[in-house]
Order: structure tokens, then sequence, then C-alpha cells
């Protein structure tokens, strides 16, 4: 578990960076998040979706499970903030909704499947039962870097 006192998203973006490396150095696209509460990481992950074969190890799920484990419940606590280096597919922002996550915070927007802000607001619609504060374009730079960069040396 990591400590910080003050909340400070490029703190915390950069450490979903290093995550996103593991990603690319196991040959997954690569996407890094962690899940911080009190300014301590109670769960992180990465992409893993090739290596474990499961079509939901996106890294936010990785990230959900771990911390739900943690803290012994499903439900996260509304002061929970997620950073992830890729804004959210649908998959992840509704898992996100039912978790409970209070805030999302995400670097590179996803022009394919992003479901934050791109193509959906899942996070911020009124026709679910929950809302998480978003705010994305954090080190956005660095993180679409990293993307492109795996997807051309895959060409």
């Amino acid at each position: 578990m990591t400590h910080r006192n003050e909340p400070d998203n490029e703190y915390w973006m950069r450490r979903a960076i290093e995550l996103a490396e593991r990603a690319r150095q196991q040959d997954e696209v690569p996407v890094g998040a962690l899940i911080v509460v009190d300014g301590n990481i109670i769960g992180s992950g990465w992409n893993q979706s090739i290596t474990t074969k499961d079509p939901t190890a996106h890294a936010e799920i990785v990230a959900l499970r771990e911390a739900s484990q943690q803290i012994q419940n499903y439900r996260l606590p509304r002061l929970s903030t997620l950073y992830v280096t890729l804004e959210p597919c649908a998959m992840c922002a509704g898992a996100l909704v039912h978790a409970r996550v209070g805030r999302v915070v995400y670097g590179a927007t996803d022009p394919r499947a992003g479901a934050v802000e791109t193509h959906f607001n899942v996070l911020g619609t009124n026709h679910l039962n929950h809302r998480a504060e978003t705010e994305g374009g954090v080190l956005e730079s660095e993180c679409s870097e990293i993307l492109k960069n795996f997807f051309k040396a895959r060409r």
C-alpha cells in the first residue's frame, strides 16, 4: 500500500503509467489503473485480457477486483478515485458505476471505445443510480504516446 497525504493527479497518473508499462512488457495493450482512497492504493492493475484469456481483464476491472478484495466489499467508498491511463470503455464504466467509485481520472481519450466523454457519458448520466466525478486529460500526451508507440511497433 502506498500512502500520499495530498491528492496529486499527476503523481497517481505516473503510477498508472508504470502499470501500463507492465502491460506493454506482456504484449498487452498498455493501459494501467489504480484505485486510491485516503492517499492509499487499494487496488491496481493493467490490461491482462490476452495473458489470462479473459475478455473482462481490463486494467480497471483488475484494479476493482483487487480493491474489492482489499476492503472486503464490492462497493468502494465514495471517496475512492480510479486513475487510468485511457478513458474507460462501456464495460469498465458500468463496473465503476456498480462499484460506486466516486471519482475517475484518466489520461488519454479513447476515440474508438471511450464511454466517459467520447461516445457515451456512462459515469454522468442521470439514468443510472450512481454518478462519478470525472476528469480527463491528465498527462494526456504521455498516456497517448505509450499507446501510439505500442500500436506502431505492432504494424
